[in-house]
């Protein structure tokens, strides 16, 4: 029987989720990292996926569900589960390229794959524990930007480096 690793996935965690500063207020980028290899695939995402998961992995609860935790709430409820996330493809959007993933979502009525953006992705898995893969040509485009001398190339070299964020409440004037 074929494997996914057999036709081009490597096996990847969740490591982190960064905030790095620029001119513009910080960015964030969740980290992945190969189980049994080094491979490394930082994936800019928005302020709030960034937010929900950096709460997430270190942690935080919220009094309320967020889209996140009702996501993985609505999902058990239902009787199904997460079989897989894949970071699968590169997508061109306006702007430049991203990366497309694929949720592989078990349920009653069988198995489904669901498009959906890395972040939303990684923030259901954060909650509902799941393999991560990651397209060999997805890690190859990674490394290539990681290079060179660019801005972001910079800045994605301090993501990798860059210690989990922490999410925690304002503590008011002294």
């Amino acid at each position: 029987m074929t494997s996914l690793t057999d036709v081009g996935f490597v096996p990847m965690r969740l490591a982190k989720v960064v905030a790095v500063g620029s001119g513009d207020g910080p960015s964030f980028c969740a980290v992945l990292e190969g189980v049994s290899d080094d491979a490394r695939l930082p994936i800019w995402i928005g302020e709030t996926e960034g937010f929900y998961l950096s709460a997430a992995l270190t942690g935080i609860q919220f009094g309320r569900p967020m889209s996140p935790q009702f996501a993985a709430g609505l999902l058990q409820a239902l009787g199904g589960r997460i079989r897989q996330v894949r970071i699968d493809r590169l997508v061109e959007v306006q702007g430049g390229t991203a990366y497309g993933s694929t949720v592989e979502v078990e349920g009653p009525s069988g198995v489904t794959s669901l498009d959906a953006r890395p972040s939303d992705a990684l923030n259901l898995v954060a909650l509902v524990p799941a393999p991560i893969l990651a397209a060999r040509d997805v890690l190859a485009d990674a490394r290539a930007r990681l290079e060179g001398d660019s801005a972001d190339a910079a800045l994605l070299r301090l993501a990798m480096q860059a210690e989990q964020t922490t999410i925690g409440r304002q503590q008011p004037d002294a």
